[in-house]
């Protein structure tokens, strides 16, 4: 419990043993730069900005295209578990087939070496349709 409570997560000891008694509040993790927005295909507007809600100064940064999205992270104020922590991170996302939805986060201000692997390419396609999953963020 005292780790726990020094990550500065919620501690809630469950009857169940299949359900975590430490986990993240919701005040750990990232959260897209301006304002939250759905990911449903159709409800975007496909530019390289979306305007912000009435009032708001901020501009979410959120690219549509063709095959999914790119969503600009901001890392939440918690305490770090293991240091070094990348304070903006970039989401790239692609609803590549009707069961599969492929997520890369990296870090948009370093480049960093990514293994190469005979089954993972480029996605060249547009995105699926008719998906069994739901994305938002």
């Amino acid at each position: 419990q005292s780790t726990c409570s020094l990550r500065g997560c919620c501690w809630s000891p469950q009857s169940d043993t299949s359900v975590p008694w430490c986990y993240f509040s919701p005040k750990h993790g990232y959260k897209v730069k301006g304002s939250q927005r759905s990911t449903k295909a159709g409800e975007l507007w496909a530019g390289p900005q979306i305007p912000p809600p009435s009032g708001s100064h901020s501009t979410l940064h959120l690219v549509v295209f063709s095959a999914g999205f790119e969503a600009t992270l901001k890392r939440l104020p918690s305490p770090s578990l293991f240091g070094k922590d990348i304070q903006t991170v970039l989401l790239t996302a692609e609803y590549q087939t009707r069961n599969r939805f492929r997520f890369k986060i990296t870090d948009p201000k370093a480049q960093r070496f990514e293994v190469p692997h005979e089954h993972v390419r480029p996605f060249a396609g547009a995105a699926a349709v008719s998906r069994s999953y739901n994305v938002e963020l």
